[in-house]
């Protein structure tokens, strides 16, 4: 069954016919979803998910864009969330420096200290890293993750900047990007990469694959990534789906 890594249901987009899309996952071959917080709001919305359906977890985490809104009263606060039960990750957390707001030194300050918690709870990180590649590479060898885990939520990097990444043991999360046209770097990172390194994603309900792109994506749409990695690396779409679904329960530090 598919392991979707990074979603976003709590998303306005999903208003009308959430609960419809998410109880129909299992009956499309969804074993598990993991629902990712981006700010302050949403970590308690991708926490509700979890506690209301078996098959969705959370993580917790705050936007590189809304880092401006932490302060220490708020990072308690989120301390607090992430321990909950159905937490099994810190993010997603990270540097953007495309829309490059706010100022870089919080962006890297909050990211240092989300990354410092996740050391001293012991989960894993999904990493947000936009046109950061080297600071945000950098902070994670000076904080010293690399036994917690990460993934480098959709991976926009090329080549070199995947091999340091996999060096340091981390999984590249893969959505739709990858099917697209203009995805060419994309591809070139998937055959590099070993399987044993990819985890499949959405990021829904943005970056749906082709044929839906432009449309809301959800869970459903991951066959078509799966499939075009089996087409990229020359091996059939069911060892995908069973090798990204180890892959992420090990990423995840889940059992079975």
């Amino acid at each position: 069954m598919i392991f979707e890594t990074h979603a976003h249901y709590e998303d306005e987009a999903f208003d009308e016919d959430r609960r419809e899309l998410l109880e129909s996952l299992p009956k499309q071959n969804i074993e598990y979803v993991v629902n990712i917080s981006s700010g302050i709001k949403t970590v308690e919305q991708s926490i509700n998910l979890a506690e209301n359906y078996d098959y969705i977890y959370a993580s917790v985490g705050i936007h590189p864009g809304e880092t401006m809104l932490l302060d220490e009263e708020r990072f308690l606060w989120l301390n607090e969330k992430a321990n909950h039960p159905k937490v099994l990750a810190v993010g997603e957390i990270g540097l953007d420096y495309y829309w490059d707001t706010p100022d870089r030194d919080i962006q890297k300050e909050w990211f240092i200290k989300q990354m410092e918690m996740a050391k001293e709870i012991d989960k894993p990180l999904v990493i947000h890293s936009r046109d950061a590649a080297n600071d945000t590479y950098n902070l994670m060898k000076e904080s010293g993750v690399d036994e917690l885990g990460a993934v480098i939520h959709c991976f926009g990097y090329g080549v070199e900047q995947a091999r340091q990444y996999l060096n340091m043991g981390f999984y590249l999360g893969i959505g739709g990007v990858l099917t697209f046209t203009n995805g060419r770097k994309l591809k070139e990172v998937v055959a590099f990469s070993p399987i044993e390194q990819l985890v499949l994603e959405t990021d829904c309900p943005y970056l749906s694959p082709v044929p839906y792109r432009g449309k809301r994506n959800s869970s459903l749409y991951l066959p078509y990534i799966a499939q075009e990695i089996a087409n990229i690396k020359g091996i059939d779409y069911d060892t995908v789906v069973r090798v990204t679904n180890e892959n992420a329960k090990k990423l995840y530090k889940m059992k079975g």
